[in-house]
């Protein structure tokens, strides 16, 4: 079969890095290891990641993917996904009898701390996300009465704290840098003694996935991200291609998504993945890439990545053990508890 010849300066730049961050590895290593060592049923509260094909796999091991801790049956095993969970999700699972696997993000986690800390000094924090996202409905669990959600720099306007020498921003780890960096910016117009939190809570991979589309977007005429839907950082790539500069960008799961018609006029084209994105995926849009022409691969390298987090403590325990102790008790409750033994 002849294939399309490979016309001059027709090429692909991928970035790097690109793809599965540590937080998400660890989350989905977790459930793979979670139903070697306890076998099937492991359940999972909510995607454990937001990525179609990562669940649709997991799903076919045997991990079963619920909305609502109360879907668990009593004396099972339960995940937490990657995006955390609201105290009041502990204490569900603790209710149900359920033995309990927290695969949070650790950076997530570190966002969840700030939060507890500022509420117990009595400060009112602004918390810059998403509405509705589950990192969000997360941290802001953690103190309810403290934390108002700014989802933009519109939102601002709308903002009142109590004190306003008392007020701390906090945000959700996926965002676009530069947009929350314009939020914060009308946020310390309106409070002028806003405080920041300890360390930037945008994640290292977040930031380094969005400099390097930065970087190609100003010289693609495409740019394709791999990536879900419900994936914040995904989405945040394809608006960072487009104001860098690229003409088109867009957002699909899989290859066979890509619509040959965002392929005329263009001799570039920018490819990169989300974080919760496993290569194959990539692998298979730069085959599709190649069937047309576009065989010329260059890399962008924005960062070097090498951080690893190691796996949820829980994963050394026997919970199938402790699922049933749980139960065995009729109602033993304690959250996280090794129940006693009967």
């Amino acid at each position: 079969m002849g294939r399309m010849t490979a016309s001059p300066g027709r090429r692909v730049l991928l970035a790097a890095p690109r793809g599965y961050c540590a937080g998400v590895d660890r989350a989905v290593i977790a459930v793979e290891k979670a139903l070697e060592q306890y076998g099937a049923p492991v359940y999972v509260r909510h995607e454990i990641v937001h990525n179609k094909y990562v669940v649709q796999t997991l799903e076919k091991k045997g991990a079963v993917f619920v909305e609502r801790t109360e879907e668990v049956p009593p004396g099972s095993i339960v995940m937490f996904s990657a995006h955390g969970v609201a105290p009041v999700v502990h204490e569900e699972a603790a209710r149900g009898r359920l033995a309990t696997i927290d695969a949070t993000c650790p950076l997530v986690t570190k966002v969840h701390k700030e939060a507890v800390r500022f509420a117990d000094e009595d400060y009112d924090i602004l918390l810059i996300g998403h509405e509705g996202h589950e990192e969000v409905i997360g941290t802001s669990g953690e103190a309810p009465d403290h934390i108002q959600l700014v989802d933009g720099p519109e939102d601002v306007a709308k903002v009142e704290v109590r004190d306003p020498s008392r007020v701390v921003w906090l945000s959700q780890t996926t965002l676009s840098v530069d947009e929350t960096m314009e939020t914060v910016d009308a946020l310390k117009d309106k409070f002028p003694q806003l405080i920041s939190p300890p360390s930037d809570d945008i994640c290292y991979a977040t930031q380094n996935r969005q400099l390097a589309v930065k970087q190609m977007g100003a010289e693609a005429d495409l740019v394709i991200v791999v990536g879900s839907r419900n994936s914040s950082n995904s989405v945040r790539l394809v608006e960072v291609a487009k104001l860098a500069g690229a003409r088109d960008a867009h957002l699909v799961d899989f290859a066979d998504e890509i619509d040959e018609s965002w392929l005329e006029g263009v001799s570039t084209v920018g490819l990169t993945s989300g974080a919760s994105v496993p290569e194959v995926l990539v692998e298979q849009v730069l085959e599709w890439l190649a069937q047309r022409g576009f065989e010329d691969v260059e890399i962008v390298k924005a960062a070097e990545e090498s951080i690893i987090f190691s796996l949820p403590k829980e994963l050394r325990r026997d919970l199938r053990e402790e699922a049933a102790a749980l139960v065995a008790e009729r109602g033993g409750t304690g959250p996280g508890e090794a129940p006693a033994s009967a």
